[in-house]
């Protein structure tokens, strides 16, 4: 199986500093920011291995997979993988506005 590239958009990449941020000044200690970005880089890279593992959104191309209390919302796009949100499921639902994010 061809592994897809990995592209993340910008407003990703700040989703996720804001998670390890958050976390970083709560806990006043990087372990558990670290840990995190961890597990949501090797979900990545299982996404990369199989990016239909995600389950399917109202977006023909856009999927969606758990890890934890983090939704990683990503699009296929031919043989890449853009990373488009990372969502803490804890949030209020109503400020997750996917179609934003959607090339």
């Amino acid at each position: 199986m061809v592994k897809f590239k990995i592209d993340w958009s910008a407003e990703a990449r700040l989703d996720l500093k804001d998670i390890l941020d958050f976390y970083l000044k709560q806990n006043r200690t990087a372990t558990y920011s670290v840990h995190l970005n961890s597990e949501i880089i090797k979900s990545i890279n299982l996404i990369s291995n199989n990016p239909l593992i995600g389950i399917d959104t109202d977006y023909d191309s856009v999927r969606t997979f758990i890890k934890g209390d983090y939704e990683i919302i990503y699009e296929i796009i031919e043989q890449s993988v853009l990373i488009i949100m990372i969502w803490d499921c804890r949030r209020d639902p109503e400020g997750k506005i996917i179609a934003r994010r959607i090339k």
